[in-house]
């Protein structure tokens, strides 16, 4: 368009030119009127000349933008592999495919983590159905000889069992969408005290012991049901692998609301204490005391804290596992501390 824009300017110029030159005396034929034609031609070729270097200029410039949009155009969800090519000379358009490669790649691995979790969530899902649909058929062969109530309890147990799966996975894509309730300012002592009276009737037959240490005036800005499923994961999680005690500690540490889950078990290993809270991953010893779980209660309590601003690690403690959620205090309450 810019190169059309000067041809146009310049031949209007030319023809203005010309008209002037016809409205006034004519000079003799031998004089102005060669010089007048010289000039015109070298214009034109002026004219010519530069488009012609303006094209091949522009055309050279855009190549790489050619080179990445045509590579783009190519790329579909089951060749997410490709790139597109980087320029030789450190410009714009090197940043601009840089940037474009490292979106690609981020959709990869988004997809592939997606495929995945949908294979280990299928898989997980099929078990407790195989289990119900072995027990009916296995009922329904000798229908007289059948314990129907022992077989009503195995069946419960299955659908149980999918029922907590299926809750898990619904918390997972709601974390993953990032859909949060209502943040409040919450005590954070009374929110996991109210958990355990909770629990403790709900399990009357428990031999473990819990002990509460509490601080008091532990505030938080959070999701009132979020934060009660991270402590529901930890405490399933230690109530599982302790011995006798669990310990839930809830105190101010600087600018950090600190939520502690303690158990005297066997503890995890240091090289495992990332890999469990990845989804579906389950250790040996976690497979052996229960063979129904899925392996999703720490990621989601882990995400749960992030979503909050906060973290969730495994600390060195005096024996067992030492979960720490850390969680950032409302900044004025901070402040009236120090």
């Amino acid at each position: 368009m810019t190169t059309v824009a000067s041809a146009v300017v310049a031949l209007i110029c030319v023809s203005a030119t010309l008209l002037l030159l016809m409205d006034a005396p004519q000079p003799p034929l031998y004089g102005s009127v060669a010089v007048l034609a010289g000039l015109i031609g070298g214009s034109l070729l002026l004219i010519a000349a530069t488009a012609l270097g303006t094209y091949w200029m522009m055309s050279k410039t855009l190549q790489p933008v050619c080179a990445i949009s045509g590579k783009l155009a190519m790329i579909r969800s089951s060749n997410l592999s490709e790139r597109v090519p980087l320029p030789r000379h450190d410009d714009e358009f090197k940043e601009l495919a840089q940037v474009t490669n490292q979106t690609l790649e981020w959709a990869q691995s988004a997809i592939q983590q997606q495929l995945k979790f949908a294979s280990d969530a299928s898989h997980d899902l099929r078990n407790p159905l195989a289990a119900m649909r072995t027990e009916l058929e296995d009922a329904l062969m000798q229908p007289e000889e059948i314990d129907w109530v022992e077989t009503g309890d195995r069946l419960l147990e299955s659908v149980e069992r999918l029922q907590d799966l299926v809750t898990n996975l619904l918390n997972i894509s709601r974390l993953d969408a990032g859909i949060i309730g209502q943040y409040d300012l919450l005590n954070l002592a009374v929110l996991v005290d109210g958990e355990l009276d909770h629990r403790r009737r709900d399990h009357q037959g428990s031999t473990l012991r819990v002990v509460r240490r509490f601080s008091s005036g532990v505030m938080v800005n959070g999701e009132r049901i979020g934060l009660e499923r991270l402590l529901h994961n930890l405490l399933d999680n230690a109530e599982r692998h302790a011995r006798s005690i669990v310990t839930v500690t809830v105190e101010n540490r600087g600018d950090a609301a600190v939520l502690e889950v303690c158990d005297d078990g066997s503890g995890v290993p240091t090289e495992h204490r990332e890999i469990i809270f990845q989804r579906f991953t389950r250790l040996q010893d976690a497979r052996a005391k229960d063979a129904g779980g899925s392996g999703l209660g720490l990621p989601i309590a882990r995400q749960i804290a992030e979503a909050h601003g906060g973290t969730l690690t495994i600390e060195d403690g005096p024996s067992g596992a030492r979960f720490v959620a850390r969680f950032p205090r409302p900044a004025a309450l901070a402040a009236s501390s120090r």
